[in-house]
């Protein structure tokens, strides 16, 4: 018989991409950079319009790829919210959980998370 009580804790079908670029962090305060996405419409209709980044130095020289900026623009508004943060052995890039329906990689977000660690390789 199965337990009445559900419990709160346990696996979860929550899923979150991070794509690791290994390098020396000697300075973590300039590889932190998160996307600000400003939007159009409400609710279920709400659209992204344009993206820019704040942080560090890398926010600053991901500002002035507007190709970048205009791709991630075009993505759905989970999917234009990413993040980048530094760890001891590398910096890592990643967007929003998922849950296990809508978890997927596409072409594009895969060529966004490749043109910001090409950026984080030139810091």
């Amino acid at each position: 018989m199965q337990d009445a009580t559900i419990s709160p804790w346990g696996a979860q079908d929550r899923f979150q991409a991070h794509f690791i670029v290994k390098i020396d962090v000697k300075n973590p305060s300039k590889y932190v950079a998160r996307t600000v996405v400003k939007t159009k419409g409400h609710f279920a209709a709400k659209k992204p319009v344009s993206v820019s980044w704040v942080g560090g130095l890398l926010a600053d020289e991901l500002n002035k790829d507007s190709e970048l900026n205009e791709l991630i623009a075009r993505q759905s508004l989970k999917n234009a919210a990413i993040f980048v943060d530094p760890s001891e052995s590398g910096v890592r890039i990643y967007g929003k959980w998922t849950n296990s329906h809508d978890f997927k990689i596409t072409k594009d977000m895969y060529a966004i998370y490749n043109k910001i660690a090409e950026y984080v390789k030139k810091i």
